[in-house]
């Protein structure tokens, strides 16, 4: 420590015999000009010689300040740089999956794909650390459009429950299985009901409707809707797959366009009938089937600290899903449901929920 301390004191007696040489310098050269000038230079040297022991000081300060800001210029740019750690680790997990799958499957189309998806989804999430209001729907309508238009309308591909079923009864990792195994089954585990908040494409227009804060209470009893709904997609490829239904394939996508028909017409319907765009996603929606469980051991949540939360009420207020966000227990009311919007941290006044 004492040995430390005198390296500094050292170093900084040396800063200041260069600054007071630099002033020197200095005082010096200005003398002989103004020597020049004055026709004296005897004169000029005195004065300049006064000059520089008057700079040598405010240079060694200037250098100082300089340093210091410097300092703190590189530690706030640290800082801030690490707030983006989340972002990359996304876009590097589905780099991950993207490279696994197209060695596995020796398919270049996963390798696209997910470094699309993760692409969008590491700039979005990016977006929103720096406080961009528009990076939620930024990812939505990359991601959502994609899926909707590019997979399932130009490629044929049927990305809804449907098409999952199908592909699980054919016994064939592809399209929807795998989609289904990465954004709605063990993907819980790490992002929750990241799904339903930044890439579906049924929430995706939902989200643009005039109901972004629930103006009526959750109706908890509707939501066995959900269930009864995945019950019905089951039995439906369940039965087509018993009779041998011929050209199962072009009959998934036309249930594709159907179901997308459908699901858009009663999430509008709802949003404006419960006046709440989310009525869809509570009562509605089979792939909650999916989500709930595993969300429920989600290593992203919403975390609050309880010591700070001043009960304004502000968060259940603005939460699209019912959220009981101003409590910290996984067992929390609606938890599974939570789709990381944010928007409870935005509007927290005691900065408890992070």
């Amino acid at each position: 420590m004492k040995k430390g301390k005198t390296i500094q004191n050292n170093f900084s007696r040396k800063e200041s015999v260069q600054a007071g040489g630099s002033g020197l310098a200095i005082g010096l050269s200005l003398g002989v000009l103004v020597g020049i000038i004055i026709d004296d230079i005897g004169l000029g040297m005195m004065l300049g010689v006064a000059v520089g022991l008057c700079t040598g000081p405010a240079i060694s300060v200037l250098r100082k300040i300089r340093k210091q800001r410097s300092k703190q210029a590189m530690m706030k740019s640290n800082k801030s740089l690490r707030r983006y750690v989340p972002s990359l680790l996304l876009f590097l997990l589905f780099e991950a999956v993207a490279v696994t799958l197209w060695l596995t499957k020796n398919n270049l189309f996963y390798l696209l794909n997910f470094s699309y998806i993760g692409g969008y989804l590491a700039a979005g999430t990016a977006l929103f650390t720096a406080g961009k209001r528009y990076a939620r729907h930024f990812v939505q309508l990359s991601v959502g459009c994609y899926m909707l238009l590019y997979l399932g309308v130009i490629s044929r591909e049927n990305m809804q429950i449907e098409g999952f079923w199908y592909y699980l009864f054919l016994g064939t990792f592809e399209a929807a299985t795998i989609h289904y195994a990465v954004a709605k089954i063990f993907g819980p585990l790490l992002f929750g009901r990241g799904w339903c908040g930044y890439a579906c494409w049924t929430a995706m227009a939902l989200d643009f409707l005039p109901y972004k804060r629930p103006q009526k209470p959750r109706r908890e009893k509707l939501g066995v809707l959900r269930y009864v709904m995945f019950a019905l997609s089951l039995a439906l490829v369940s039965g087509l797959f018993l009779m041998k239904v011929a050209h199962l394939e072009q009959i998934m996508f036309w249930l594709f366009l159907a179901g997308n028909t459908l699901y858009y017409i009663a999430g509008i319907a709802l949003a404006f009938a419960f006046k709440d765009n989310r009525a869809f996603c509570k009562y509605l929606c089979p792939i909650t089937v999916f989500l709930k469980p595993m969300s429920y051991f989600s290593l992203l949540r919403v975390h609050c600290d309880e010591d700070k939360c001043v009960h304004c009420g502000k968060c259940l207020r603005v939460c699209p899903m019912n959220v009981e966000v101003n409590k910290e227990s996984r067992k929390r009311k609606n938890g599974t449901e939570c789709i990381l919007c944010y928007e409870c941290t935005r509007v927290c006044p005691a900065k408890a929920l992070h």
